[in-house]
């Protein structure tokens, strides 16, 4: 096993999917998006750079209870995560009982709309909360345009008290 995420083919394979699905539905680069021009172009290159990019990445699944299946180290360090504790856990546990309803309406609208914006409160693993402003989550496809989970990015984000 490879001692980075960003190495092992499937991180590699679902980098490629998060960009492309990114860039079909809001038209642009996930990288433009955050400002970055410089942007690697070899598959492997890819995924390092968005495993170690300022901003926040992560997607799940399409389990009836989707487990994340990617977060750069961006997204580990928010959440208070290893890899492996990451990528075993249901996407629903970064939000509080209370924030659930909106984040079920949240995930639904994109499915039906490929995309949304949102600002919304989530908690890490150790129950710190903090609020996101300017998020945006995606439906995921892979090239035959099937359903292969969500993602979301964002770097505008607080830590409450």
């Amino acid at each position: 096993m490879n001692s980075y995420p960003w190495q092992q083919e499937t991180v590699i394979q679902r980098t490629q999917l998060i960009l492309s699905s990114f860039e079909h539905w809001l038209g642009h680069s996930l990288f433009e998006n955050f400002a970055i021009t410089d942007v690697k172009i070899d598959p492997i290159g890819v995924s390092k750079q968005l495993f170690e990019a300022d901003f926040i990445v992560a997607s799940h699944g399409t389990q009836s209870d989707p487990i994340f299946n990617y977060g750069n180290q961006k997204a580990l360090d928010v959440w208070e995560l290893t890899w492996d504790q990451f990528i075993q856990t249901p996407s629903r546990k970064t939000a509080e009982a209370i924030e659930q309803q909106e984040r079920h309406r949240l995930l639904t609208q994109t499915t039906t709309n490929g995309f949304c914006y949102y600002s919304v409160i989530r908690i890490t693993s150790t129950g710190k909360r903090f609020k996101i402003n300017d998020g945006i989550v995606w439906n995921v496809i892979d090239h035959q345009q099937t359903y292969q989970g969500q993602a979301a990015c964002f770097s505008k984000f607080h830590f409450l008290s």
